[in-house]
């Protein structure tokens, strides 16, 4: 009995001896596992990464040179013109104030702002302004001439900048736009310059160009 009792007195030891280190070594298991997770979450995105990121977020918000004379705030700033249907959005940048005034002669207010999820290709003042005097005159007042011109520049679809790069879209006047460039440099039908591009309202995406397009 006395060698009994001494043996399994000796393995109780043995197990109390082992049990720490046992919980020990599992212990440093669980932090280094615990350690390489943050390691992993921490690890910042390598340079390609940060660079794919950069270039994607470039055209992800409006771009191009006319949009520095944007308002900062208010109805017409781009935050503001979010909010808006794209005529009366339009109707806040007084950059667009003679192609606003084409779409009240033709009648497409209220078709252009109840229209969804459309592209408008929106000519400056300047655009219209390379128009001779006595021809944008004769067109402003040719009702059916200016539905087809400006309808011209709408196409039934949200186009993203990269959907730009190489594109031909059917419009609501039932032509075609083709568009081309890369980046934030655009052409539409090799003629107009995006020059405020990927402006965002509430039933529209707008790209602001510097020539007025013509239907064929």
């Amino acid at each position: 009995m006395n060698a009994l009792h001494f043996r399994r007195t000796a393995i109780a030891v043995s197990a109390a001896a082992v049990l720490p280190f046992a919980l020990s070594a599992c212990g440093g298991d669980s932090s280094k596992k615990d350690s390489a997770s943050s390691s992993e979450v921490a690890t910042p995105p390598s340079a390609s990464q940060s660079s794919a990121a950069g270039d994607s977020s470039m055209t992800d918000k409006p771009f191009g040179s006319a949009c520095a004379s944007v308002p900062k705030d208010g109805a017409g700033s781009f935050d503001g013109m979010a909010k808006d249907p794209v005529a009366t959005a339009a109707s806040h940048n007084p950059a667009l104030s003679t192609l606003v005034a084409a779409v009240k002669k033709a009648g497409l207010v209220d078709t252009l702002n109840n229209a969804q999820n459309i592209t408008v290709f929106a000519p400056t003042n300047d655009a219209f302004a390379k128009i001779p005097k006595a021809d944008l005159d004769k067109v402003l007042n040719d009702k059916a001439t200016l539905t087809k011109i400006l309808t011209y520049h709408v196409v039934g679809q949200k186009l993203t900048p990269q959907q730009l790069e190489n594109g031909s879209f059917d419009t609501l006047e039932k032509g075609k736009v083709t568009t081309s460039g890369s980046g934030t440099a655009y052409k539409v039908n090799d003629s107009a310059n995006v020059v405020c591009g990927n402006v965002p309202t509430a039933n529209a995406t707008v790209y602001i160009i510097d020539s007025v397009l013509m239907p064929k």
